[in-house]
């Protein structure tokens, strides 16, 4: 599922964002004004190469909202995302800016973004972020059934926070958006048949960060790949501040967290 603000603007070289531009267009927005839904998506990054790549799959054509865009899996916030047991948990860096600035915000919230990444990717892709259960999986219902039933726990602990990005008001569908990454060695699993072209993504492909920008992409994805490439310059590290775009007055700004 493709989240965040539909405005296209950034590169992976290190280039800030036009957000004057981005300003502009966000103004010229129509749709009726509605409460942004939290949601998560996962950056799979493989950085084994020269290059750094990153995991995108293509939405599928019939689909009202972006058709045919290359995105990062990812998805809305879930109930039961709230509670799902873990075999290990999140950076205490990661889970610290997860919350930073959320009203009455804890670990279980910031767990609830780690883990709506993690069951979404597995959903769209197979890809499973998890380790092996010490014994029997446990007992649940709901959109971790599949998940649990391949024999694995998420595992949160090897997570990155990358950004947060508000949709402008008046979008045709609006996202509070966390943009997590993950090493692609933490991949334990992949479940097969679950990309086909009758899916939600009909194609998955691993792809270099220059490369990336030249597919058709969600404009938050241009601007979050040069927020991912600066991260990853820097030594990926999860303890670093996290951008967090958003309207604040007539601006589409640029903040920390």
């Amino acid at each position: 599922m493709g989240v965040g603000p539909s405005i296209r603007r950034g590169s992976v070289n290190g280039k800030m964002s036009d957000l004057a531009s981005i300003s502009e267009i966000a103004h010229r927005l129509t749709y009726p004004n509605s409460r942004p839904r939290d949601a998560a998506t996962l950056i799979l990054v493989d950085r084994s190469g020269n290059e750094p790549k990153v995991l995108l799959g293509r939405r599928h054509l019939a689909h009202n909202f972006m058709p045919g865009h290359f995105v990062f899996p990812g998805g809305r916030i879930e109930a039961a995302d709230r509670d799902e047991p873990v075999a290990a948990g999140l950076h205490p860096g990661v889970e610290a800016r997860l919350i930073a600035g959320v009203a009455r915000a804890g670990a279980t919230t910031a767990r609830a973004f780690a883990l709506a990444a993690i069951r979404e990717t597995f959903e769209e892709t197979g890809i499973v972020i998890g380790r092996k259960c010490a014994g029997d999986s446990p007992a649940t219902r709901g959109p971790w059934t599949s998940f649990l039933a391949t024999g694995f726990l998420p595992d949160l602990s090897g997570l990155r926070f990358i950004a947060r990005a508000i949709t402008p008001p008046r979008a045709k569908r609006r996202f509070d958006a966390r943009f997590l990454a993950v090493d692609a060695g933490a991949i334990a699993h992949q479940a097969a048949g679950v990309i086909h072209l009758d899916a939600e993504l009909t194609e998955i492909v691993w792809v270099g960060l220059a490369e990336a920008i030249k597919l058709p992409l969600p404009d938050i994805t241009e601007i979050v790949l040069a927020d991912l490439a600066q991260s990853i310059a820097a030594g990926f590290a999860q303890d670093a501040p996290v951008p967090f775009y958003r309207m604040q007055g007539r601006a589409y700004a640029r903040g920390l967290l």
